[in-house]
């Protein structure tokens, strides 16, 4: 019999900060996760005796490995990768592969550790996982991100497998990036297999998997909205990012009859009074995806816009916010802004885009506050479809997804109200969805014993 060993959330926080030094996403993820989680186990002994968060918050492994790859100058350049496989409690890790400068081992540690909740909250079978390097695509041939890509997996391989390891893309890593990585995979091991999702169609993609993280986020945002007999008819919304998750967000908005009024990328936002229309997104979408260009060259093609440089949307007035670029976009007195101009309704599209002090504010104004492990679970969730599809050796429709997408946000939204609702109307989405996807995994563990 295992002897508890019961210690308060201080206590518990000092012990993950001496372990982990110099890492403050990650002991972010782990505070903001733990503050709910210590109220749930004060009378669960199991859970204490087991010592099961302090598990969860310790990685099964995390991989390092150098990265050698040639540029077109024929200079041998070097890089660092990374895979956290955090937790396969439930099912094998999944979580994407990040090509950024700003990627270290704090930050996939933090990501991985939030994936392991997200995906618990899908109701699939996906332990948390998360990978990727610090090489910068932006500047890069084609040929060069070919020849990165290959040598990334040619590491990587080895710790990966449709039943081991699935890896998606994330930033900096879209389609074309999986397609090199999952060609020098079935070159190197002669398998076809489902090891990679956000695959192209013709070799075992899946539909909407493009669009389904910012659909989702917007599905919950409606989810929320409709707690208060709501929707979003004649919103306005500020919306942060221009790649796949914000413009994405941006259209099914505008599709339920909401008017988008901001987009943003690293050099500022744009802020167009008109509204983002369909024909706008396509345009941004196009602008930024094939052509790589800038957010305020938005503003030349559509001359009622205003660029706002070297800051973020939220201070623009607005009826909901989606934060859809990147971890602490949003700070403390970003949030005070977005509660003062009157904002109902804040959907997180990005992994961790609020701090702490502005998680504090939205659940202190008891607005609806959707952290991104409930909200942009849509697209995990549409990697675990991939994934069934994969295994099954067969496509899905169009309509088949979306209306499974659909109910898979509605579910994680149903779970968070089982465990947020704080009485008198107000539901507590952070405390619902750190719960919920808590007591998954923590109970899958229990039935593992100590291992």
């Amino acid at each position: 019999m295992a002897v508890s060993d019961h210690v308060d959330l201080p206590t518990f926080m000092e012990g993950v900060k001496k372990r982990n030094p110099y890492q403050p996403e990650f002991v972010q993820a782990v505070q903001e996760v733990a503050e709910d989680i210590f109220d749930f186990m004060a009378d669960k002994e199991q859970y204490h005796a087991q010592q099961i968060l302090r598990r969860i918050a310790e990685p099964d492994r995390v991989v390092s490995f150098r990265v050698c790859w040639e540029d077109d100058a024929g200079k041998i350049r070097v890089q660092r990768g990374w895979r956290v496989q955090n937790n396969n409690a439930i099912g094998p890790y999944k979580g994407g592969i990040r090509f950024h400068p700003s990627v270290t081992e704090s930050v996939l540690k933090f990501l991985a550790f939030e994936q392991t909740f997200k995906n618990a909250l899908t109701g699939l079978p996906m332990g948390g996982g998360k990978g990727g390097s610090n090489f910068n695509p932006k500047g890069k041939s084609v040929r060069e991100i070919m020849r990165f890509c290959q040598s990334f997996m040619t590491e990587l391989y080895r710790h990966i497998g449709a039943d081991v390891d699935v890896p998606a893309g994330d930033i900096g890593v879209g389609g074309r990036e999986i397609g090199y990585m999952f060609g020098q995979y079935k070159r190197i091991t002669n398998q076809f297999t489902g090891v990679l999702t956000g695959k192209g169609l013709e070799w075992g993609g899946s539909l909407i998997r493009t669009e389904a993280t910012g659909y989702g986020a917007v599905y919950f945002l409606a989810n929320m909205l409709a707690t208060k007999g709501e929707d979003l008819t004649g919103k306005t919304a500020v919306i942060s990012g221009s790649g796949n998750v914000a413009t994405h967000a941006a259209e099914k908005i505008v599709q339920l009859g909401g008017k988008v009024l901001t987009l943003s990328d690293s050099g500022g936002f744009i802020h167009d009074p008109d509204g983002i229309d369909q024909e706008k997104i396509n345009w941004v979408k196009e602008h930024k995806t094939h052509r790589r260009g800038r957010i305020e060259d938005y503003v030349a093609a559509f001359p009622n816009a205003t660029f706002v440089a070297g800051q973020t949307p939220w201070g623009v007035p607005c009826d909901v916010a989606l934060p859809c670029a990147t971890q602490n976009e949003l700070l403390g007195e970003d949030a005070k802004m977005l509660v003062a101009n009157g904002c109902r309704a804040v959907a997180e599209g990005a992994n961790m885009p609020t701090d702490l002090d502005g998680v504090h504010i939205f659940k202190a104004a008891k607005i609806l506050y959707a952290p991104g492990k409930a909200s942009n679970a849509g697209g995990v969730a549409v990697s675990g479809l991939e994934m069934s599809q994969n295994s099954e050796r067969r496509s899905w429709k169009e309509e088949e997804l979306q209306q499974m997408l659909k109910d898979i946000m509605l579910g994680i939204h149903q779970s968070c109200l089982t465990y947020g609702d704080q009485g008198g109307g107000y539901i507590d989405y952070v405390k619902g969805a750190n719960i919920a996807g808590f007591k998954k995994v923590a109970d899958a563990m229990l039935a593992f014993g100590v291992v």
